[in-house]
Parts: structure tokens; C-alpha cells; sequence
């Protein structure tokens, strides 16, 4: 533990800013895993929900810098296909 007081706060704000991005994070991919199994089982309007709540965490994720910008646009790209695509 650090003995300047500056330094124990950047501490404590740098452990409740990475519990924030983990959360963020996290929630991302899970959206994602969400958006995939609703494709597979073939249920169309549950997928098409699931990608909305996706793109929003996917671009939180961008606005957090915890994700390439391009990789955001390509996994938003894939899901958007995969779920135009279904029957």
C-alpha cells in the first residue's frame, strides 16, 4: 500500500474503475452468447431482442475503450447477419 495520499486514491479509483470495466466487459459478451444461442435454437423475434441489448453493451464497451472500435463494428456486423439471415 502506498503512503502518499494521492497515491492510496489512485488505489482505490483504479480497483472501482476496472470492477466497472469488468462488469461492462462481461456484460458484452454475454449479449453476444445470447444473440448466437437464439440464432441456433431458431427463435427469430427473441434473436432480433437479444441483438438489441448487444449492439447497446457493444457500444458501451467502445465508449469505455475496453474494445476496439473495428472489432465492434465487425461483431455488430456478424450478429446483425446471422440474425437477417434466419428463416
Amino acid at each position: 500500500m502506498p503512503n502518499i495520499k494521492s497515491a492510496k486514491k489512485r488505489v482505490l479509483v483504479s480497483a472501482r474503475r476496472k470492477e466497472e470495466n469488468v462488469l461492462v466487459a462481461s456484460s458484452m459478451k454475454t449479449a453476444v452468447k445470447n444473440v448466437d444461442k437464439a440464432v441456433k435454437s431458431g427463435e427469430k423475434e427473441k434473436a432480433q431482442t437479444e441483438l438489441k441489448v448487444a449492439e447497446r453493451r457493444i457500444d458501451k464497451a467502445v465508449n469505455a475503450r475496453l474494445t476496439h472500435p473495428n472489432k465492434a463494428a465487425r461483431l455488430k456486423s456478424r450478429l446483425t447477419k446471422a440474425v437477417n439471415t434466419m428463416e
